[in-house]
């Protein structure tokens, strides 16, 4: 247990240093140390206390640093957007807007390979309401996917600001976010003694490095500091691609099929309960079908559906799409282990 918490800790330091310069990422290093120590439901809970540490005590550290134009209007719109997301998260499957967010991060690629002169500040003035819309978006995606830090890292770094600017000012945009989402994790009881003591371990931690982290700036230029937080987001985009296609493909029983037969080459899709079937053969060329409920034929065919529906159990129907032909449907019927196709 102290050999845990000895490897815990040091870990936390560098993750947070990482963190600082990167825009983000310790959860990314923490959580498979944690998935060793707690169940996964209250890990949550103890990176929350860390990221909430490290926010204030790099506020303590980088006060004077601190954008305020940025921060009032920034927090005010991103609190109740964060409510609005942990709500939402019952009726939204965070995958797909985990997939939307790694395409987001990837498309960071370009920013790695300017050249210096291109690269440098450009002081760019937002709007406030811009800052506000920034500031909703990222509390809403905070709420539903619990991260924000490598995501919003552009919108920092095209502000122009210097290094310490970004650290302090999205310590303080975050810090009320961490809270929020600290208490909804109480109140919902996602959390155990055991979280509260790592958490505690993780805080420490993440203040030994924010009062060290400023020792370590001096020796990064804002060229590289830039380079390190694009590479950060790329890296972040295709390890969230990677993990939320699984999760996505897992969910939704996706199977992906090529045949080669005599005739014929057939590609087939399965999506939840739908198939799509892209064939070609020397007979028909090029053939689109997909798999429909009943409801979608047409009139004359329903009652060729209900006919067949008195000597069939199990009625299974495609839409049939040619180049330049109407539409044609198959009906394959099921009954007693035979399969019959009607054209």
């Amino acid at each position: 247990m102290i050999t845990n918490l000895i490897v815990l800790f040091l870990s936390t330091i560098v993750a947070f240093w990482i963190s600082a310069i990167c825009g983000g990422g310790a959860s990314l290093i923490l959580i498979p140390l944690l998935n060793f120590m707690l169940p996964s439901s209250v890990i949550p809970f103890s990176l929350t206390i860390g990221t909430f540490t490290s926010s204030v005590s790099r506020i303590v550290v980088f006060k004077r640093n601190i954008n305020w134009k940025i921060f009032l209007w920034f927090v005010p719109f991103s609190i109740p957007a964060v409510l609005l997301g942990g709500y939402l998260i019952k009726y939204i499957e965070p995958s797909y807007l985990q997939l939307i967010v790694a395409f987001f991060l990837i498309g960071n690629i370009p920013q790695l390979f300017k050249s210096k002169k291109a690269d440098l500040p450009a002081q760019n003035e937002y709007s406030k309401s811009f800052l506000a819309i920034i500031g909703f978006l990222s509390g809403f995606v905070s709420g539903i996917t619990g991260a924000i830090g490598l995501l919003f890292n552009r919108f920092y770094l095209q502000m122009g600001l210097s290094k310490e600017e970004i650290i302090a000012t999205r310590a303080a945009n975050e810090v009320f976010l961490h809270l929020v989402k600290l208490i909804i994790y109480i109140a919902l009881g996602l959390y155990s003694k055991a979280a509260l003591g790592l958490g505690l371990a993780i805080a420490i931690a993440t203040i030994v490095s924010s009062m060290t982290v400023k020792f370590i700036l001096p020796y990064v230029s804002d060229q590289l500091f830039k380079k390190i937080g694009y590479g950060a987001m790329v890296v972040s985009g295709v390890v969230l691609l990677a993990g939320s296609s699984r999760k996505i493909v897992d969910q939704n029983s996706l199977q992906i099929t090529l045949e080669h037969m005599k005739n014929k080459t057939e590609l087939a899709l399965s999506w939840r309960d739908t198939n799509f079937v892209l064939e070609y053969s020397k007979t028909h060329g090029f053939e689109v079908e997909r798999s429909i409920h009943w409801t979608a034929l047409p009139l004359q065919f329903q009652q060729k559906y209900f006919a067949l529906s008195k000597n069939h159990s199990n009625i299974y129907i495609e839409k049939v799409l040619r180049f330049t032909k109407e539409a044609s449907y198959e009906f394959y019927c099921h009954e007693e282990g035979i399969l019959t196709r009607l054209d």
